[in-house]
């Protein structure tokens, strides 16, 4: 049926029908593929403990689950997500932090969450620290030593960056890594929990985690102790704030990745493509059967009807006489100029009716003359005369 379908397509119609066929299989075969190798290559959003691209957090991640994290992902906006005091928040260049997620960060922090922010974008999260946040600048550090003796720096001698960025003072918060007067992190207490901020994300990065003592360091700041451990080290559970990176949380269609709803785009297209095509064009519908021309008495009666109107029946007539006459002859096998009388006889031995038989002799004065020419015509055709 299918194939009968395809056959009494218009040539437009099934061309589209084809390539509509064909953006539905490559999206399909696609998204299959990824979903069967997990994924075509490196990429995700930048600092994004989901991004296995250079700079991502997904090694940060892997490494904090080795070393006995429990670690998440916080996909809703941070005033909404229910933020455990004892835990590690990283927010690492965020988009858009709103005043109502600054001010919950805070009483998280106040409650004793411990906080690592990087990047220039967390500046507004580190405006409420006491005596104020640390001041962003373009000028990056290459390469960072410690600055003071705390534990988020035990163990390590330096950190490397990418140099994109630093913070020219500290405000309120300690000094912990820098190089001459540029600082990459700063530290501060506030309440009962612990604030990191890194003017660049880098040394967490995927691309710079394992230089120098970036691992170590990265370890450190989420509340583990230095590499060689202490009791209860590496427990601390650690979050990521994915919703910044385009990773909220999402429901209905929304949910749906970008590539399935091409291919399901594309499927709903072809249905109402296929459904066009079947469908009846303008104008009356198209009967189920051809409809058969009306019978030849039926045509030759008419015919007689419209002659007779002409008032000239005799006129009309005397050709269809002259040819039934004719065939007549032919079939009994009499000359073509036979008489009467013969021709009687021969309309006898067929059985014509014999009104039809007089109407081949007699002008024709009435329409009912001229009717019974036609049947008698229409006679002699029929029986192959």
């Amino acid at each position: 049926m299918i194939f009968d379908t395809w056959r009494t397509m218009h040539p437009a119609t099934r061309a589209l029908v084809a390539i509509v066929a064909l953006v539905v299989g490559l999206n399909l075969v696609t998204a299959g593929v990824t979903v069967v190798t997990g994924g075509s290559g490196p990429g995700g959003p930048t600092s994004s403990s989901y991004a296995t691209a250079g700079d991502g957090l997904a090694a940060y991640a892997e490494l904090l689950a080795r070393r006995g994290h429990p670690v998440e992902r916080v996909r809703t906006s941070l005033d909404d997500a229910t933020l455990d005091p004892g835990s590690t928040l990283v927010l690492a260049d965020p988009a858009g932090v709103t005043g109502e997620e600054a001010q919950a960060l805070a009483g998280f922090v106040a409650a004793g969450g411990r906080l690592v922010a990087a990047g220039r974008d967390a500046a507004p999260v580190l405006a409420g620290l006491p005596g104020g946040g640390p001041a962003w600048d373009d000028a990056g550090v290459r390469t960072a030593r410690p600055l003071v003796p705390v534990p988020e720096v035990a163990g390590v001698t330096t950190v490397e960056s990418a140099g994109g960025g630093s913070w020219r003072q500290a405000g309120g918060s300690l000094p912990l890594l820098g190089d001459g007067d540029r600082l990459l992190a700063t530290v501060a207490t506030a309440g009962a929990g612990r604030v990191v901020a890194l003017a660049d994300a880098s040394p967490l990065q995927n691309r710079l985690l394992a230089r120098a003592d970036n691992a170590a360091f990265a370890l450190a700041i989420a509340g583990d102790g230095p590499p060689s451990g202490t009791a209860g080290a590496g427990r601390r559970p650690v979050a990521f704030a994915e919703a910044h990176h385009g990773y909220g949380q999402r429901t209905g269609l929304g949910a749906i990745p970008s590539r399935w709803r091409w291919a399901l785009a594309g499927g709903f297209l072809a249905a109402v493509v296929w459904m066009w095509s079947r469908g009846r064009r303008l104008g009356p519908p198209d009967d189920i059967e051809r409809p058969a021309p009306p019978a030849r008495r039926a045509y030759v009666d008419a015919m007689a009807g419209a002659l007779a109107r002409t008032r000239q029946p005799e006129a009309a007539t005397a050709p269809l006489q002259e040819r039934a006459r004719r065939r007549l002859a032919a079939r009994a096998g009499l000359p073509a100029d036979a008489g009467e009388g013969d021709l009687r006889r021969a309309a006898g031995e067929l059985r014509l009716p014999p009104e039809e038989v007089d109407a081949l002799f007699r002008p024709a004065g009435t329409e009912a003359d001229v009717v019974a020419v036609g049947r008698a015509l229409a006679d002699l055709r029929e029986r192959k005369l």
